[in-house]
């Protein structure tokens, strides 16, 4: 394990809340209590604003406005979700969340979940990804772990894909008629700190390598 004082200076260099930093770190391996644990900006709760400390169950909607973020943690998950940002937990068992639009870093436990985003459905196994939904494409990095990804225009192009640390990120089209419906990406707009963060707060951490600190 990598020093507290190390953990700090990579989760601050990633401009995280130094209170929930705190939190995190004195946590240890322990959870932190779920719920929303730390809000900037707009953000709502089932249309309502929302506010630190909140439950966010299965049925529930997270809206984040414009220059807003959202750090919640439901169950042996955890998530942080950026500005512009619409996610859904929907009641029925088929779907564990929907990013309808925006962007949202995610660490799951034990289990299988499938994720639906604009243009593919994805299951995943105790891992941590990164999603970008937008109509015309979701871009997608399982920073480690494995998953399934299933373009919703070309089911039959699904591919399966195990990392360790950000090895595979794609693109996935809503257009296969001038592209391919799976492409390979560069990682981008998250980092190996705020994951660190997103883990501590489930009492768990990333299985990369402890050197890395790096944000893509």
């Amino acid at each position: 394990m990598p020093s507290r004082r190390q953990l700090i200076r990579a989760l601050a260099a990633a401009g995280l809340a130094p209170a929930l930093l705190r939190a995190a770190l004195a946590a240890g391996n322990n959870p932190v209590k779920p719920g929303l644990r730390k809000l900037s900006g707009p953000v709502f709760l089932n249309g309502r604003p929302a506010a630190e400390g909140m439950s966010v169950e299965a049925g529930d909607e997270i809206v984040t406005g414009a220059h807003a973020e959202a750090i919640y943690v439901i169950g042996q998950d955890a998530f942080l979700q950026r500005a512009d940002t619409r996610v859904q937990f929907p009641l029925a068992a088929a779907a564990f969340f929907r990013l309808v639009s925006g962007k949202l870093l995610s660490v799951f436990g034990r289990g299988d979940k499938t994720l639906f985003a604009s243009t593919a459905t994805i299951g995943i196994r105790g891992t941590g990804c990164y999603l970008e939904s937008s109509p015309e494409q979701t871009y997608f990095c399982l920073c480690y772990g494995e998953a399934e990804i299933i373009p919703a225009a070309a089911p039959q192009a699904r591919e399966l894909i195990q990392t360790t640390h950000h090895d595979h990120p794609v693109l996935i089209a809503a257009d296969t008629q001038t592209t391919v419906p799976i492409a390979r990406a560069r990682v981008m707009n998250h980092g190996d700190a705020e994951l660190k963060l997103l883990e501590s707060l489930v009492g768990r951490r990333p299985p990369f390598s402890d050197g890395f600190n790096s944000y893509y």
